[in-house]
């Protein structure tokens, strides 16, 4: 059994940490529609309020934050519990890319729904490469009796190139790249399923290998990735990270003490220090890996 330290509580439904190198966390408030930074005495001040529903956070290749929102929610909370629901009234009719400067906090929009042809809904996580382009999923909106079909895209930092580079999936959430990447790992929420696509160049995916479908009452979130190769996928329901090795066994299984346990990232000199967020009850929560996490790209 792993032993959590909370790191920060009072979140309105956090996600996306980026372990930072001065040992703080920037992750998104999605309900308050806000990026926050998280100091290792557990003060938090704003970065920036992109609005809408900042979802996943990644640094990039000119040390800015890159930011998938997802466009809004609609909320369910009581008695210690803030859930996402259907789609935000307010929805604006597109997710988009945003990028964010840290030291100013200003938010420029790279990519929305139309922009190259691409239809973005609900973008959710997102992954750099070595190239200077990154990969996202998007989830999709849910509404009372229907949801949206979705895919895997390919966009570069610059703003001039965005594509779609896999579809159909079923709410696709967590993405990765293996330590040498030539293999894109990602998630789908609702099937429970870890799908594995060689990649053959940047933005060229070939056919998916599905990986892995744990038992149990478990739903599929975001994911990070061991510098040994094993894929820690963060899990809802029976709330935990379940570890994956790369032929699809399963390694272990941690629980966590919230049903919406959404994402892990790693950090720390020995890249052991695991921060994962508890979004439910509203907390960054850090324990002791077993093994190192990978160093992203940036």
């Amino acid at each position: 059994m792993l032993e959590f330290e909370t790191v920060a509580e009072g979140l309105r439904f956090p996600e996306g940490p980026v372990v930072m190198p001065d040992g703080s966390v920037i992750l998104v408030e999605i309900h308050a529609g806000r990026v926050t930074r998280v100091r290792p005495d557990a003060t938090k001040e704003t970065v920036a309020e992109p609005g809408n529903g900042p979802n996943g956070l990644a640094l990039g290749p000119d040390g800015a934050l890159y930011c998938v929102n997802n466009g809004g929610f609609s909320w369910i909370e009581g008695e210690g519990s803030l859930r996402p629901h259907l789609t935000a009234a307010d929805y604006p009719g597109t997710g988009r890319v945003d990028r964010i400067e840290i030291a100013t906090g200003k938010v420029e929009t790279l990519y929305r729904s139309g922009d190259h042809g691409v239809r973005l809904r609900g973008p959710n996580d997102l992954v750099f490469d070595a190239h200077g382009g990154f990969y996202f999923t998007d989830f999709g909106k849910m509404r009372e009796r229907d949801r949206d079909t979705t895919g895997l895209f390919y966009a570069k930092a610059d703003g001039s190139f965005i594509a779609e580079v896999f579809h159909p999936m079923d709410g696709p959430n967590g993405i990765g790249l293996s330590p040498d990447g030539t293999t894109l790992y990602a998630a789908e929420t609702f099937s429970t399923r870890l799908w594995a696509f060689d990649v053959e160049a940047p933005g060229r995916l070939g056919p998916p290998r599905h990986l892995h479908r744990p038992a149990g009452f478990k739903y599929f979130d975001s994911l990070a990735v061991e510098a040994n190769g094993n894929i820690c996928v963060a899990t809802l329901g029976e709330g935990g990270i379940t570890i994956v090795a790369p032929d699809g066994a399963e390694v272990e299984f941690h629980p966590t003490p919230d049903f919406f346990t959404t994402n892990i990232a790693f950090g720390g000199a020995d890249m052991r220090d695991a921060y994962i967020t508890l979004s439910e009850s509203g907390r960054l929560v850090r324990a002791r890996w077993p093994r190192p996490g990978l160093k992203l790209a940036y």
